[in-house]
């Protein structure tokens, strides 16, 4: 698994994110970057994780986790159902 960029430290304020693992911290990293993912780093969570796993958070915690513009979006490009 590759490192989670620095440029998405900011959002994860109330971790030590150094020690964030990307494979046993995924769901908490896919969430922050979908959310507030810049074009770079969502390059990275998409060649870091399946489009599967993806659209698997997105079924699973998308509605509690995202603001509604965000879901929306994120269903329709993921080809989720709502």
């Amino acid at each position: 698994m590759q490192t989670i960029p620095a440029t998405l430290a900011p959002f994860f304020q109330e971790y030590d994110f150094a020690s964030l693992n990307p494979q046993s911290d995924s769901a908490t990293i896919i969430e922050r970057a979908l959310r507030f993912g810049t074009r770079a780093e969502l390059r990275w969570l998409f060649a870091t994780y399946s489009r599967e796993q993806i659209q698997e958070w997105v079924k699973a915690w998308g509605k509690f986790a995202l603001p509604e513009p965000h879901l929306a979006f994120w269903r329709l490009m993921l080809e989720v159902e709502g």
